[in-house]
């Protein structure tokens, strides 16, 4: 009988051919390795795709498909989750690390809690030079707590496969792109389900000039989109409005200024 895996870990691969061994092998090393990884090339212009495949050579547990054209990662992810086997859904980038006890502590979790849908931890952002910050998560995010942002690590977080299959998956509405996970959360605490992030940083992000410049004013503006929903959706005080245009005004800060309040504690 196949042995049906219990974590299935989706990941969105595009230009990533330098990081994306290490990324995997993180994944390999887990403590936990009753997992299914899921890789989807979104019609990489660098050799990604090709180092995929070879990866998956050498572990049967790596399953690679690629989109017929550019799609974004939304509906990249939500063509991972079609196929996804296990009960859960974990989530990595092709250019970031883990802790190796990742898997195990969050699955853990959630198998002893079964009131969360979802669980993430604290996480480290690093660059070429090492790790310069930790970003702290609130144990136990409340639905009013989603107006000031996103309240969850996005590519460090296990969701239950049934809960995020509920509400539809991802947004592959451009309305929503760049942050397709801030939007998820926000449907699944209006659906009834919560999360817990736990309290140690068990995923480091690789944060260096290129995913800054990913902050462009229109991803600024979807960000403003989705407080909108908080605000309305939650029924949140009058006084809430205001964090509406928050997102805009970061989005005209030049790039230069936003790197320097971004290293000393601002998102």
């Amino acid at each position: 009988m196949e042995n049906k895996p219990l974590v299935s870990v989706i990941m969105g691969i595009y230009n990533c051919a330098e990081t994306l061994e290490e990324a995997v092998q993180c994944i390999i090393n887990q403590t936990y390795t009753n997992w299914e990884l899921i890789m989807c090339d979104d019609c990489s212009k660098d050799n990604t795709y090709e180092v995929a495949l070879k990866l998956a050579e050498k572990d049967s547990r790596i399953i690679v498909i690629k989109n017929e054209k550019n799609l974004t990662l939304a509906p990249t992810l939500n063509r991972c989750i079609d196929i996804a086997k296990g009960e859960y859904i974990a989530r990595m980038d092709g250019d970031d690390v883990c802790d190796i006890t990742r898997f195990e502590k969050e699955l853990d979790f959630l198998e002893n809690n079964p009131q969360y849908a979802i669980v993430s931890s604290l996480m480290n952002l690093y660059d070429k030079c090492g790790v310069y910050r930790t970003i702290m998560y609130r144990e136990k995010p409340s639905k009013e707590n989603f107006i000031k942002g996103s309240q969850f690590c996005h590519a460090g977080c296990m969701m239950r496969t049934e809960a995020i299959k509920t509400v539809g998956g991802y947004s592959e509405s451009m309305k929503y792109k760049r942050v397709e996970d801030y939007d998820l959360w926000t449907r699944m605490y209006k659906a009834g389900y919560v999360g817990f992030n736990i309290q140690e940083p068990l995923y480091s992000m690789r944060d260096d000039r290129n995913a800054i410049s990913r902050r462009t004013l229109e991803s600024r503006k979807n960000e403003a989109r989705v407080i909108k929903n908080v605000y309305k959706w939650f029924n949140m005080p009058k006084k809430n409005m205001i964090r509406v245009i928050i997102p805009i005004i970061k989005g005209l800060v030049p790039n230069c200024v936003y790197k320097y309040i971004h290293k000393t504690g601002d998102k």
